[in-house]
């Protein structure tokens, strides 16, 4: 007999299987159409079943933040990026354990932390790629200037154990509705432009031109030069992505399952999704409150406790009553992935499948559990 969302034991985060699909779907195509190579951010879902699909549909690799995610992944890709900066004798001791039939390619945005990752890749006998990554505008990571890239690259150049893979940027600050990004992207493509036209005076003729973020990433080929996409919200989407126009309201995957546990208060509900369900994280595009329900957009969850979330009820009719199940949409999908062990694949209110989300947390990968053995459709 199968099992009925009902029977499940909230809150617990749900994805519903056909929308995935969908979702995975549409981005492969975009970056196929538009001659880009597709390298997913596996941040938002840490899965190696989600990972082994992208890759089915096309993806030429896989984007890290983590060691952990590294760890996990090679054993689904052999060509993988940290785009993160990899500071630290822990953490390039963990790199350079990765199976040597896996490519390796990093993010670094300083001279410092060259010397230290060349004397790595001496010791482990291998060669690591690096992507030099600049700012365009996002003042988090990232070289300040063209000229700083090009003395990344002419470093690399000269230094055994590295081989230098092309340039790297992050646009997050880009967080205008799609349909409004016009004049952001153009300011982008100017950067990007100089940032190619010093490294090739410099003798780095075209190189891999890498950008990412799901918001921007169904115009990043409007900017002339960009060769690679690494958006990794898209496979679940989330409120933010809705209200930024990235993705429709029924693009949303992954849902928070929760049940109203009280009605006491006249014009709210309680149910037991809160910030260790849900995370803390506002909403952009003028979004209130921490969620909404995918069946009733308008009703948010207002405000939260460790273990309780209030449901808003004053811009709804609707009036649920204790012990029913409500499918929060969260406006940030990748913090809530992180908060739970395992995800649950459901077509309608079956549930279809499960899968654990293995590349969560910080600790070493001793041996991957046997989750999966190939690819196959989510």
């Amino acid at each position: 007999m199968d099992t009925l969302l009902e029977q499940l034991e909230t809150p617990v985060p749900v994805v519903d299987l056909d929308r995935l699909a969908f979702n995975l779907d549409r981005m492969a195509a975009y970056a196929t159409l538009h001659g880009l190579r597709l390298r997913p951010h596996v941040k938002t879902h840490k899965a190696p079943r989600i990972a082994a699909e992208q890759l089915r549909l096309g993806a030429v690799g896989l984007t890290c933040a983590t060691m952990r995610e590294a760890e996990v992944m090679a054993d689904v890709c052999d060509d993988l990026l940290l785009a993160y900066p990899p500071v630290g004798a822990a953490r390039l001791e963990r790199l350079m354990r990765l199976p040597a039939s896996v490519r390796v390619a990093v993010a670094v945005d300083d001279p410092a932390v060259l010397e230290a990752l060349a004397l790595a890749a001496r010791l482990g006998d291998r060669t690591v790629r690096v992507y030099a990554e600049a700012d365009v505008g996002m003042r988090r990571v990232g070289a300040a200037s063209p000229e700083r890239v090009v003395a990344l690259a002419e470093q690399v150049r000269r230094t055994p154990g590295l081989a230098f893979e092309g340039v790297l940027f992050y646009p997050g600050h880009i967080r205008q509705v799609v349909d409004a990004q016009g004049p952001a992207l153009a300011g982008l493509a100017e950067r990007v432009a100089a940032l190619r036209d010093a490294l090739e005076r410099a003798g780095f003729p075209a190189p891999v031109v890498s950008g990412g973020s799901t918001p921007a990433a169904w115009r990043m080929h409007e900017l002339p030069g960009v060769t690679e996409v690494r958006p990794g919200t898209y496979v679940y989407n989330d409120r933010t992505t809705a209200l930024l126009g990235a993705c429709d309201w029924d693009d949303c995957a992954l849902t928070v399952l929760a049940t109203v546990v009280s009605t006491a208060v006249p014009g709210q509900a309680v149910v037991d999704a809160g910030t260790k369900a849900l995370g803390r994280e506002p909403a952009d595009a003028g979004g209130e409150g921490y969620g909404a329900l995918l069946d009733h957009p308008e009703v948010v969850v207002s405000r939260m406790s460790e273990e309780h979330g209030i449901l808003d009820l004053s811009r709804t009719d609707w009036r649920p009553r204790l012990g029913d199940q409500v499918r929060i949409v969260p406006n940030h999908v990748c913090i809530v992935v992180h908060l739970f062990d395992e995800i649950v694949g459901v077509r309608g209110r079956a549930v279809e499948t499960r899968w654990p989300v293995l590349a969560r947390g910080r600790a070493p990968v001793v041996a991957t559990a046997p989750e999966w053995s190939g690819p196959r459709a989510v």
